[in-house]
């Protein structure tokens, strides 16, 4: 860290953090006249302490641009990023750090950033992750992984206040292989700058994130020969088909299905034998289901006929919560945006996408599909407000670009050629690089309610992934009763803190 303190052209001491929306703990004040880092390639350096486990933890935060140039000095964008180092440590090279981001595309870092990562969290409810009365406010983040790692929260080109700048366009930067590209690029620069080459690497990424993460893995040894020690995906998707209703592709309606039946289990939807059940078990009947007899019957197609039929659309709506007459009418397939406005229709009432526990209401309830998703729309207002004013008052850093927290700027977005076979499929390659470097761990956290990802498409992803039997051990999977952003349920966000902290030290033990 103390090789960014020099590189920095601007160096601020933190506002109390009771500044910070609401009453907080007190950090150390700034001087009166040291000025915030502007958004003219300055680095803004701040010094906190979080309270965590009963010991103080010293932490500097930088936040601000790495240009981005190529190999003839062009400069061609900012890749704005933030981040965070435990002080005192007097080799770096025992001091793991992760590389985060979020995904998409067109989503800044914010989500893992001030939810589960980041030493300060927003604040949502307790239990539930119910939304707060806005504009919210931020708090010490007892589920930080500050206590495991060094942390660097990137926004990729497009994102946060990310942008390319001179003759560069957008368009240089979106799609799959842009962004892998810009993103490693970015790693080997953060890393070669801060003189960290010798610490234990980790990748982190939510969503799309877990995206660029496989393709960022294999970029990293293929081009810059950096071998990471793993990856933490949160709320997975590399293999596209999993997640595509599309005509004759009839993979997602299997893999959804799970999800399906702990949503309505979740609003007490199920038989009561299956309501009275735990979840997991539960679950791991829908499951058997879905492979063992609704995907065959989705196969034989119109050779499906008379009882079997019917008995297959009976166990369809014994597992999702749907009469078995809307079953038989979606032709014994319920895509995702039917699911979410059908299950509480008589409650005039939808289920959210990001996170199926959370409800909405509509104009009304004759619709297909809901207006909104109510689970991004509890905490899009919050997480925007909280970063806008944090980066200014907390971190001195200061820009009037605006801050694009999920943004359309970067699309279209091209996934060719990784395309070839129809759609874009990163399985291959994470087991690439996992092959190539035997030491490589992958650590997968899977939320229940999570309709975007869901945990059994991504359970499957990784049962066809086709790694070699001494390699399967280094794939680790945890499970929350919550959504996509599963850290906004307190219970959740103190899990994965555990499961990242076992993760990273297992990691890197000779």
């Amino acid at each position: 860290m103390r090789a960014l303190i020099r590189l920095s052209l601007v160096a601020a001491c933190l506002t109390p953090i009771s500044a910070c929306l609401h009453a907080q703990p007190a950090t150390p004040a700034r001087p009166a006249d040291a000025p915030a880092a502007k958004d003219t390639g300055t680095i803004s350096v701040t010094n906190h302490s979080i309270r965590l486990d009963g010991r103080t933890l010293n932490y500097t935060a930088a936040a601000g641009f790495m240009p981005m140039k190529s190999e003839t000095g062009e400069h061609q964008a900012n890749i704005f990023h933030i981040a965070y180092t435990l002080d005192g440590v007097e080799d770096p090279s025992t001091r793991p750090v992760i590389f985060i981001f979020n995904g998409g595309p067109g989503s800044s870092s914010v989500w893992l950033h001030l939810g589960t990562a980041g030493p300060m969290r927003v604040e949502m409810g307790d239990d539930d992750g119910a939304a707060p009365l806005p504009p919210g406010r931020l708090i010490e983040n007892e589920g930080t992984w500050l206590s495991v790692a060094d942390l660097v929260f990137i926004d990729p080109v497009g994102t946060g206040y990310s942008r390319p700048v001179g003759d560069s366009k957008q368009s240089d930067f979106s799609g799959l292989d842009n962004d892998a590209r810009s993103v490693a690029e970015f790693i080997r620069l953060w890393t070669t700058k801060n003189t960290r080459w010798a610490s234990p690497k980790f990748l982190s990424g939510e969503s799309y994130g877990t995206t660029r993460a496989a393709a960022v893995a294999r970029r990293l040894q293929q081009q810059h020969n950096m071998y990471i020690n793993g990856v933490i995906l949160i709320s997975s998707i590399l293999d596209f088909q999993t997640a595509r209703f599309d005509t004759g592709n009839d993979l997602p309606f299997v893999l959804f299905l799970p999800t399906y039946t702990a949503t309505a289990w979740k609003h007490g939807r199920l038989a009561a034998d299956l309501q009275r059940q735990p979840i997991e078990r539960v679950l791991e009947a829908s499951r058997r289901f879905a492979i063992d007899e609704y995907l065959p019957a989705l196969i034989r197609g119109d050779a499906l006929t008379g009882a079997d039929r019917e008995r297959i659309a009976e166990r369809v709506a014994r597992f999702t919560g749907l009469t078995k007459d809307y079953i038989e009418r979606t032709n014994l397939r319920v895509e995702i945006g039917r699911f979410t406005k059908e299950l509480l229709r008589d409650r005039s009432r939808t289920v959210g996408r990001l996170d199926s526990r959370f409800t909405g209401i509509d104009r009304d309830s004759a619709g297909e599909r809901f207006e909104f998703d109510p689970s991004l729309a509890a905490i899009s207002g919050v997480y925007t407000a909280a970063l806008n004013d944090y980066v200014r008052r907390s971190l001195r850093f200061e820009s009037d670009l605006p801050y694009e927290i999920l943004t359309g700027r970067v699309q279209p977005w091209p996934y060719s050629p990784s395309t070839q076979q129809g759609y874009a499929n990163l399985a291959e390659e994470l087991r690439r690089a996992m092959t190539q470097n035997p030491h490589l761990k992958v650590h997968v956290a899977n939320g229940y309610y999570d309709l975007a990802t869901p945990f059994f498409a991504t359970e499957n992803t990784f049962a066809r992934m086709v790694l070699d039997p001494e390699l399967r051990g280094n794939v680790t999977m945890s499970y929350y009763e919550s959504g996509h952003m599963m850290y906004i349920h307190v219970p959740s966000l103190v899990k994965l803190r555990a499961e990242v902290e076992q993760f990273v030290r297992g990691s890197v033990s000779r």
